[in-house]
């Protein structure tokens, strides 16, 4: 098991954070662990952090000034070690920077740092991004954590009282996802009742893209109630997304998002991609809450 840091709030809660990735891996209110706990057999991850670039790169690749650099899907960020900047018994703050082995799939200095904070029924992250070198950086950001389903009792299937809430009514069409992960430029119509989505496995054969989207909350609501609350700061792209038989549903905030199919062109010029100015540092922020 890779090296965690636990931090405990003042009614018990308590999470642990990987160092590898910054990834939370468990969140416990009340005794009862809010996160997905990473099982192989459906999705060995709990809550990835997305840096340098979100979703699929056209061919595997970005290109900068013309040459192609190897970039996995949703970057490497998740799968590095961070360094330990500061810890707290509530807090604790850690950061990746650019390395050789970094620049391998992406020329840019950068520091990524990703401070976790515990409150009663609360996780909340404060994260910067830094420019420390001498030409614009290209960067996207998101965070993908997944969720029990159930978790609060119901249960998971078409009309089993599980819902996604959004702040406000989003479009009812998400893009469609290709292959390799790419956005096509068609769409394909959602069961969207304004701002609520009744959840049903068979409507996750990809991932629910919501580009622009209005909401900067999403809640993931129990029949009974009870309550996963998300909201994002700066985050301007949403996603809902799980496997038709994995028993987790994860609720993603992105900066960016994946190329559009047939794409070509530099890293700088992708859709969404991000240009961060030398010297500056940009702040984004997720708080996670129990409601309920």
């Amino acid at each position: 098991m890779d090296e965690t840091v636990e931090i405990r709030a003042g009614d018990g809660s308590t999470a642990r954070i990987a160092l590898r990735g910054a990834e939370p891996v468990s969140w416990r209110v009340d005794g009862r662990d809010y996160l997905w706990n990473g099982d192989p057999e459906h999705w060995n991850r709990s809550a990835p952090w997305l840096f340098p670039v979100v979703g699929a790169s056209s061919g595997g690749h970005v290109q900068v000034e013309g040459r192609r650099y190897p970039m996995a899907q949703h970057g490497f960020a998740r799968d590095l070690p961070f360094t330990l900047v500061s810890r707290r018994e509530d807090a604790v703050s850690l950061r990746l920077s650019d390395s050789e082995a970094t620049r391998v799939h992406f020329p840019f200095a950068f520091r990524l740092t990703i401070e976790a904070r515990i409150t009663p029924n609360g996780l909340a992250f404060a994260i910067e991004v830094e420019n420390p070198g001498e030409v614009p950086l290209p960067y996207a950001l998101g965070f993908h954590p997944a969720f029990p389903w159930p978790f609060a009792g119901g249960e998971r299937r078409a009309g089993g009282g599980y819902a996604v809430l959004f702040e406000a009514a989003e479009r009812p069409f998400v893009p469609e996802v290709g292959a390799g992960g790419l956005l096509v430029r068609s769409e394909r119509p959602l069961p969207l009742d304004g701002a609520r989505l009744d959840l049903d496995p068979d409507l996750f054969t990809e991932a629910l893209v919501f580009l622009n989207a209005k909401s900067r909350m999403m809640r993931f609501v129990a029949p009974s109630g009870r309550t996963i609350a998300m909201r994002m700061e700066d985050f301007p792209h949403l996603a809902v997304w799980t496997k038709p038989t994995a028993p987790f549903l994860s609720l993603e905030a992105w900066t960016g998002h994946a190329d559009w199919a047939g794409f070509e062109g530099e890293l700088a010029e992708r859709d969404s991609q991000r240009r961060l100015a030398p010297g500056a540092t940009a702040r984004h922020g997720i708080e996670l809450a129990i409601e309920g």
